[in-house]
């Protein structure tokens, strides 16, 4: 659904000094004009940070001309697909490690004089149509930028109204701030951002990045958010970084991961594929588990099994990486009576790849007792999961198509978030198994 929005205020460019009085102009010229059509909203705060990095290094490398706005589509894919070829990478349309690896080298080896582009940076003045139909009373977004010089920070302001068929005349408006900077000077206004939050609302930050706690920037964000929100596709080592979302979560912090969101459909089938009564006790039989995903990123394989074993008590014991074509990981569980559980896990490469980086494909659940009635196959209705199927065995399987959520969209699944903030325990419960299975491989490399 498209939301109509009346421009209270383009955006402007004004000094960061300026900001709040701008602000306060734009309410009072629109009030002495006798309409009263219009009243700021009182809901929430939300920060965000917008890096673009993907989009500024294509632009700079000369792949990309259009304008940097966060949105991958079509040109996008067509520039990472350009860059993939000519560096000799696999061709996916889509940002890899690997990928952003090589873009990032090449990067590096221009001269000073030519790591600049003239793409128009929009980042800011596009606005997200589903954060805004949620009425944000203030969204301040931060736009590092790759300059080699530190010129300070610039700012734009700019007031949205969205237009809701069932709100009657009186229009609830937004007020916008951009920031930017380099990551240096964005670092120096930190106590500028905080003063800018309405402090008796509650206040969101969507870093668009990996979570970094050595930033000045997102320490300080962290301890100011009601809650933090990421998104572990975005992730190139999700092993690493998985373990830096558990650190935040055991500091207090209230943490979502809007991937964890995206594994909904997969959890509730696995469930329910056990609430018939004869199905019930055949679950303590369960002692192999097998989950394939799309290759790239682990992170929703890895929420999988953080949240079953979380349900199962079951403890963490081994972690093996195996490699090969699948990436194999080969990690071992006990449960509460001292049983192995064996798990494997699988990066699938698929033809047709999806929207999001690491989706599940495929889940089998079985028991090496061959007379217990739990094997259970769970399968993508895009990818379908001929892997898990071929698999044998004398046990009749429980077969079932996954269907994914219809909007696996970062900004979609965002607004879903805006609406149940804090702290979510089923999460942190399940990140908690999953950081103690990660830990258990920086033993064995360690």
């Amino acid at each position: 659904m498209v939301t109509s929005l009346l421009t209270l205020q383009k955006p402007k460019d004004i000094s960061v000094d300026d900001i709040e009085a701008e602000l306060r102009d734009i309410w009072h010229n629109y009030a002495s004009d006798g309409s009263g059509v219009a009243t700021r909203a009182t809901t929430f705060n939300v920060i965000i940070y917008e890096p673009e990095e993907i989009q500024q290094l294509l632009a700079a490398l000369g792949f990309y001309s259009k304008p940097i706005d966060g949105q991958h589509g079509p040109e996008t894919r067509n520039a990472i697909a350009k860059a993939q070829q000519t560096y000799d990478l696999p061709i996916t349309n889509r940002v890899d490690q690997a990928t952003l690896n090589r873009l990032r080298q090449e990067f590096r080896a221009l001269l000073p004089e030519q790591r600049h582009y003239s793409n128009a940076d929009l980042r800011g003045f596009s606005l997200n149509e589903a954060l805004a139909a949620q009425n944000p009373c203030r969204v301040i977004t931060l736009c590092p930028t790759f300059d080699d010089e530190d010129t300070g920070v610039t700012a734009q302001v700019s007031a949205y109204c969205p237009i809701q068929k069932s709100s009657g005349s009186r229009l609830v408006c937004c007020e916008y701030i951009t920031l930017r900077g380099t990551k240096q000077a964005l670092d120096r206004v930190d106590n500028l951002v905080k003063s800018l939050v309405i402090d008796d609302l509650p206040k969101f930050v969507w870093w668009k990045a990996t979570p970094n706690p050595e930033q000045l920037l997102f320490q300080s964000m962290a301890k100011l958010s009601s809650c933090i929100i990421l998104d572990s596709s975005y992730y190139g080592n999700p092993e690493s970084e998985l373990l830096k979302i558990h650190q935040l979560v055991d500091s207090g912090t209230n943490v979502a991961d809007l991937n964890w969101y995206r594994l909904a459909p997969w959890q509730e089938l696995s469930a329910a594929s056990f609430d018939p009564p004869e199905r019930r006790l055949a679950l303590l039989e369960m002692d192999q588990v097998g989950v394939d995903y799309e290759k790239g990123n682990a992170a929703q394989a890895l929420l999988y099994l953080g949240w079953l074993a979380s349900r199962l008590q079951w403890q963490p014991e081994d972690y093996q990486l195996e490699g090969g074509d699948y990436d194999l990981r080969r990690i071992t569980l006990k449960d509460k009576h001292g049983r192995s559980i064996d798990v494997e896990l699988a990066a699938i490469p698929v033809a047709d790849v999806g929207e999001v980086l690491g989706d599940l494909t495929g889940l089998r659940m079985s028991s090496t007792n061959l007379d217990a009635n739990c094997c259970t196959i769970l399968c993508s209705e895009t990818a379908g999961c001929m892997r898990m199927e071929s698999g044998g065995g004398a046990q009749s399987c429980y077969i079932q198509e996954v269907t994914a959520i219809s909007d696996q969209r970062s900004d979609l699944l965002l607004e879903q978030q805006l609406q149940r903030w804090g702290e979510d325990v089923l999460f942190e419960e399940s990140l908690a198994v999953t950081a103690q299975i990660l830990k258990l491989l920086d033993l064995v490399n360690n």
